[in-house]
């Protein structure tokens, strides 16, 4: 086990079931739906007209003028890393600008920035494009944004894997704070990709589902009627810290990052290897490196986003692992709920897997009515308490091009 160990010390986010850490957590034990009908005027040309819009709008949050210079999904990254700080008491702190690092991922970007300004491109000629295009598109603009506000001079990236950008943001961190290259790192996820365009590509391509029924039953992983993802929307941050630099500044920490494994399938550019060869490499990498014995795990918030092969796949890579330690391992898709944010999941999800380490419960998992018989695992559809003693919780990321990570948490 790496003999740094780091420690997560403030949560952020902004999500379709709640504005912050404490509503979007008891949203999520109670089983409630961040999906609905979206009232876009642009929606009647789509196939698929529900999504996962933020329960509370970023222009409630933040200030106005410089909100407008923010493209959405740096607004949510902000309004999660503002929390997210203020969380970890790191006002007055004291920190080194050189020693804070930022490591907040985006799947796509700036999409709606890029495609607004087309748009007045086409209609309004060239002159009508916003000279701050570029810098609010560029996918590293939440990240920037974030060390701009916090003055973060360690290092600040903006990994980019798909639906695993999240995820691999805070496997990042924690790699930047071994190697000793910060003290601190601001890391998490968003996106911001309601928008006609996206969605389209993604009903096109028989990603999301075309379920037309109430829009709070379609997302439903591992559901034998499942048929795709429900797009949603938000950003989630986590504040990770060496534990020696958090116990020195007497900080209150939630969880221990105790390793994580990052892995490609290499099989296809959108589907999964349908065996999750590349996912169990990730998941026993991050076993490995926090040399965690499986035994200890008894919690997993999959990636499970509710389409046909993924959900299978993951099954397969969790037995693998885990072996006959499976059968007592709680297992959650807070998807279900609160639909796919895509870079914004594995962080808004690894929020969820610190929550229910510290207070020792698990999220159901909602719309579950006829459990896939090719998937062996405990899926419970109630809120289920976790044991006490030291335990370990998994979160799980995948991502189109093959991208694999998985986060070992530990108690505290």
């Amino acid at each position: 086990m790496p003999s740094t160990r780091v420690v997560v010390t403030g949560l952020g986010t902004t999500s379709p079931v709640g504005g912050d850490v404490a509503s979007t957590w008891q949203a999520l034990l109670s089983g409630t739906s961040g999906i609905a009908h979206l009232t876009d005027e642009w929606v009647e040309q789509l196939p698929v007209r529900i999504g996962g819009r933020v329960a509370v709008e970023p222009s409630e949050v933040l200030e106005r003028v410089k909100a407008r210079r923010l493209d959405r999904s740096s607004q949510f990254a902000m309004v999660a890393a503002d929390q997210a700080w203020a969380d970890a008491g790191l006002d007055g702190a004291g920190l080194e600008p050189e020693r804070l690092g930022v490591a907040v991922a985006s799947g796509i970007g700036g999409v709606t920035t890029l495609l607004e300004n087309y748009d007045a491109l086409l209609q309004k000629g060239a002159r009508r494009v916003s000279p701050l295009a570029v810098p609010m598109l560029m996918p590293n603009a939440p990240a920037a944004n974030v060390s701009l506000k916090y003055g973060a001079r360690a290092a600040v990236h903006a990994p980019t894997s798909a639906c695993a950008s999240g995820n691999e943001a805070i496997a990042m961190a924690v790699d930047l704070i071994r190697l000793g290259r910060a003290d601190v790192v601001i890391a998490g996820g968003t996106e911001a990709a309601i928008h006609p365009l996206p969605m389209a590509a993604f009903a096109n391509m028989m990603a999301l589902s075309k379920n037309a029924a109430d829009p709070t039953t379609v997302s439903r992983p591992w559901d034998t009627a499942r048929d795709g993802f429900v797009l949603g929307e938000g950003g989630a941050v986590l504040v990770l810290e060496s534990e020696e630099h958090a116990r020195a500044r007497g900080a209150r920490a939630y969880a221990e990052v105790r390793g994580a494994g990052i892995s490609n399938d290499a099989h296809d550019i959108a589907q999964p290897d349908p065996e999750g060869r590349g996912g169990t490499r990730a998941i026993a990498m991050a076993l490995r490196e926090g040399d965690v014995d499986p035994a200890s795990v008894v919690h997993v918030n999959a990636h499970a986003t509710s389409t046909p092969k993924g959900d299978i796949a993951e099954g397969l890579m969790l037995h693998a692992v885990l072996g006959q330690h499976v059968d007592r391992c709680v297992v959650t898709s807070t998807k279900s709920m609160t639909g796919h944010l895509l870079g914004g999941a594995g962080a808004l999800e690894a929020v969820a897997t610190v929550m229910a380490l510290h207070d020792r419960v698990s999220p159901p998992t909602i719309n579950l009515d006829d459990l896939d018989p090719e998937v062996e695992l405990d899926i419970p559809t109630s809120r289920r308490d976790l044991p006490q003693g030291d335990i370990v919780a998994l979160n799980n990321s995948f991502g189109f091009g093959g991208a694999n990570v998985a986060v070992a948490f530990g108690s505290l």
